[in-house]
């Protein structure tokens, strides 16, 4: 029986893989080289990999065709401090040997006696990397040789090495390893990779290197030049590292590339702020945002099985056999994108009601901008402790926590100021530089409520050594939003963990704003953050005492309505109320007002 993706493949090329099962291998081989012959010439006709596993009598238990992503493996039965008695022998149709991310996990987590992968060029077997699992700090892990002759390999006696690995397993304590561990590759922005790693740690990665290269123009096959990616394979390799992360956004074909060169999973900064996005995401809102740009991305990306993709449409030479499975992918991720779309414009007009009943209500909007990490959630729970109105539920507190993007749901609390006006607290997503397209697009009806805003605060982490550059990134995109002519309060944030000179440096910088040093952390200047918001609003409340005849009790509902009441008496000439009105709600009872 042959596994794996057989439609399409000729019955002649299934007898000829059927023929392997045949075939007894000394025991103390990897292989034959009448199994490695085979191979290799089917891959060469077909361009798909061949997998054959052997068992430690020689026996051929399974064989399948897959491609670079997709590997069939046989059921193995796996016992502790043992490895399976299974090795896998593979080939790859690009010529390179190099052991793929795919092939060490499996190795791994299948505790495989040996994970071997062929390069075949022309139909012939041009070299062979054999993988091992070893132990390290009680830890499983991979061992790879360097490129070998096949002749070479031949020679090896591999019952030898297994039971020198056995041998390891039954002194040492394995522990399982989960994590992953990643070495980040960066061009010419150190400050950017530094982030990088910020985001590796949000996304649970540790970070075991970093690569930068000073480069002018970028390399269309590898991104980085040639010289630079066996240095980062190299580095992977004794750092024991399980991906490779690229801090700017790479093509289809680079991350083929670079997985082929270095034997391992590559991903970009892009994909590592989705996953991020994916895995903080809690109101339904978030998450559907999140998914649209997760599809959006990843769209353009999806590659066929082979070479050659069926053709579906009109006219001579465009009839396939049928819509294939990138076809059948591709109209499923459109129809998915567009259900999507649909559910969030149920939830914009959602929102643009209730936006328009607090502009009817005259409550002023304000809302929380700032560079991700900068203490936005930890600012918004502290103004609502301190200022929440006495007969407002409290509700629960945002996720707060020092990490890059540790909230993502937008959320508006109620807040009552010392002119005793009632306002709206929004908490937005933070920002962040080179932040995925498609995710700005995706948030965009959340930051719909900084574009409605009456004024933004805009949180600084002054204890930043890149606070200015964070500021610029965070106007960029306000600008890109069209709030940028906003009025603004530039709170600098953590001063208690801040140099002065730092924060002289800052004031000297934005002189021309109206800036306030806060620590809502330590619950620093927050009293007089709420006077400034209050100053800083348009139509400031001012204290009125009216007496309204009982014949106009339109005005005395306006007051309710429109105003915060403060006191009501009933009197033998009409209603006395005292009241915090704007200047509309002033001008209209201007005639009741008691001298």
């Amino acid at each position: 029986m042959i596994y794996g993706n057989i439609e399409g493949i000729r019955k002649t090329t299934l007898k000829k893989l059927d023929s392997l099962y045949d075939f007894k291998v000394d025991k103390d081989m990897l292989s034959n080289s009448e199994i490695i012959e085979i191979i290799c010439s089917v891959t060469q006709d077909i361009n798909k990999e061949i997998s054959v596993a052997i068992d430690r009598k020689g026996n051929v238990t399974a064989v399948a065709i897959g491609d670079s992503s997709t590997v069939e493996m046989p059921m193995v039965d796996l016992k502790e401090k043992k490895l399976s008695g299974v090795r896998i022998l593979h080939t790859h149709p690009n010529g390179y040997s190099a052991l793929s991310s795919l092939d060490i996990s499996a190795m791994v987590k299948l505790k495989l006696d040996c994970m071997a992968a062929i390069g075949v060029e022309e139909g012939e077997a041009k070299e062979i990397t054999l993988g091992f699992c070893g132990v390290k700090d009680n830890r499983l892990i991979a061992e790879v040789t360097e490129p070998l002759k096949i002749e070479d390999v031949l020679r090896i006696n591999i019952l030898h090495i297994i039971g020198n690995i056995e041998e390891n397993l039954i002194d040492n304590e394995i522990h399982e390893d989960e994590g992953e561990r990643a070495i980040l590759v960066g061009v010419e922005d150190e400050e950017s990779l530094e982030e990088l790693e910020e985001l590796a740690k949000a996304c649970n990665v540790s970070t075991v290197g970093k690569v930068l290269q000073r480069r002018s123009r970028i390399d269309t096959a590898f991104y980085i030049g040639e010289g630079k990616v066996d240095e980062v394979a190299l580095a992977r390799q004794s750092k024991n590292a399980n991906v490779i992360i690229f801090d700017d956004e790479l093509s289809v074909a680079q991350i083929r590339n670079l997985e082929d060169a270095t034997g391992t999973k590559v991903i970009d900064r892009t994909t590592l702020i989705l996953e991020i996005f994916a895995r903080r995401a809690r109101s339904k809102e978030a998450k559907i945002q999140v998914e649209l740009a997760q599809l959006k991305y990843r769209l353009p990306r999806l590659t066929g099985m082979g070479v050659v993709l069926s053709r579906t449409g009109g006219g001579i030479g465009t009839r396939g056999p049928g819509e294939k499975k990138l076809e059948v992918d591709k109209r499923h991720i459109r129809e998915r994108i567009y259900d999507l779309n649909k559910e969030l414009s149920k939830i914009k007009k959602n929102r643009e009601v209730q936006r328009d009943k607090r502009s009817r209500e005259n409550i002023p909007k304000v809302s929380l901008v700032g560079y991700t990490n900068a203490g936005k959630s930890t600012l918004r729970n502290k103004l609502c402790e301190i200022a929440s109105p006495r007969d407002v539920v409290q509700k629960e507190q945002v996720f707060e926590a020092d990490m890059l993007f540790a909230t993502l749901d937008v959320t508006t609390r109620a807040l009552v100021l010392p002119d005793n006006r009632l306002i709206t607290l929004t908490d937005t997503v933070g920002f962040i530089r080179k932040l995925p397209h498609d995710l700005v697009e995706a948030f965009k009806s959340t930051l719909e409520e900084v574009v409605n805003s009456d004024l933004l605060l805009h949180v600084v982490d002054s204890s930043s050594n890149k606070a200015k550059e964070q500021i610029e990134a965070v106007n960029e995109v306000l600008e890109d939003l069209g709030a940028k002519d906003k009025p603004l309060l530039l709170l600098l944030n953590k001063v208690d963990k801040a140099l002065e000179e730092d924060i002289k440096s800052l004031k000297d910088e934005y002189n021309n704003m109206n800036i306030l040093e806060i620590s809502a952390k330590e619950d620093l200047n927050l009293d007089k953050l709420l006077e400034d918001i209050s100053k800083s609003l348009p139509n400031p409340l001012r204290k009125v005492e009216y007496l309204i005849p009982y014949t106009d009790s339109a005005a005395v509902a306006l007051l309710h309505r429109s105003s915060k009441v403060l006191e009501e008496e009933y009197e033998e000439e009409g209603t006395s109320i005292v009241a915090m009105v704007d200047e509309e709600v002033y001008n209209k009872c201007k005639q009741y007002i008691r001298v």
